[in-house]
């Protein structure tokens, strides 16, 4: 379905209607994938509006920019006050948020270095990423046949949009087979991410999840679970993790700012633990969503929209 329409985009320090946000066909953007973006949820929390870790996200934008040779020309407070500004001005209680860096309209040719950084902020209503139900009862996942990148081909650690044309051939690889996501395996053969998600495995009470290295994202709800998880008392183990690792193991679940936190109730069409979402990813969800559905913030994770 499209995306809802709202007023409102701020593009590179203005705000302009949804429907004049646009970009010549020649940016370099749309030949060679050079955009950086980042996805960002407003909760509307019993204590009011709030972005979950919004300093967080940005931060990991910069970074992102700057593995490839580029510089946002807004500061790291700028920009949150840009995306403040874009929910309020969209009168939006909870909203998905998406700002994008991008080279845009110069000149064409491999090397991008002439053409100038674009910025834009999006927000738009999104319910779950994988629906109500997934988050509830849990979804049925395989390993993918695409693997991610080597470590010296493209860096993963940078949320760049050329890295996502591999995700989108793991989701419709997933999807077309009948599964809600795939796990992609690192160029090693050890488990490495969704394609948009992180993922964790439980078992015997240790919380497990694959190493930085093995071609993931380094996941802003990724790290705020494993906090949660040792505050809760569970041992988090970052580790290599075998394909069949999977298939034993008691519970798995996937995190991400789209995903939240999901249970994985199958692999392969293999049953995990029971069968349905386990003790310890219930206790992670419960700990999680009073924050962002409750607002009940002991972390300073929240940033307040006035």
């Amino acid at each position: 379905m499209p995306l809802p329409k709202v007023e409102k985009i701020w593009m590179n320090g203005k705000f302009v209607n949804w429907d004049d946000a646009k970009i010549h066909v020649l940016s370099h953007v749309i030949h060679y994938g050079t955009s950086w973006f980042e996805g960002i949820r407003c909760y509307n929390t019993k204590k009011g509006s709030a972005v979950f870790r919004l300093r967080e996200h940005l931060r990991r934008l910069y970074d992102s920019v700057k593995i490839y040779r580029a510089e946002i020309p807004y500061t790291l407070d700028e920009l949150m006050q840009a995306v403040i500004e874009t929910i309020k001005v969209n009168k939006l209680k909870a909203c998905y948020i998406r700002p994008i860096v991008f080279r845009g309209y110069y000149e064409l040719g491999v090397n991008p270095l002439n053409c100038p950084i674009d910025v834009v902020i999006a927000v738009w209503e999104w319910g779950k990423y994988l629906g109500e139900e997934a988050i509830k009862n849990g979804v049925d996942v395989k390993v993918s046949s695409w693997r991610r990148p080597a470590p010296d081909t493209l860096p993963m650690m940078a949320k760049v949009g050329a890295n996502y044309m591999n995700s989108q051939l793991i989701r419709m690889e997933a999807v077309v087979d009948g599964y809600a996501e795939g796990i992609a395996l690192d160029y090693h053969g050890f488990v490495s991410e969704g394609s948009g998600e992180n993922v964790f495995i439980v078992k015997d009470g240790v919380i497990y999840t694959p190493f930085i290295s093995t071609g993931i994202l380094p996941g802003i709800t990724r790290m705020s679970v494993i906090q949660i998880a040792k505050d809760l008392g569970f041992e988090v183990r970052e580790a290599l993790i075998p394909r069949e690792m999977l298939y034993i193991a008691d519970e798995i679940f996937m995190t991400g700012t789209a995903t939240e936190i999901t249970p994985v109730v199958s692999v392969d069409r293999i049953k995990i633990g029971c069968g349905k979402p386990g003790e310890v990813t219930k206790a992670i969800q419960g700990a999680f969503f009073d924050i962002v559905e409750n607002g009940n913030d002991k972390y300073g994770w929240l940033t307040w929209v006035e």
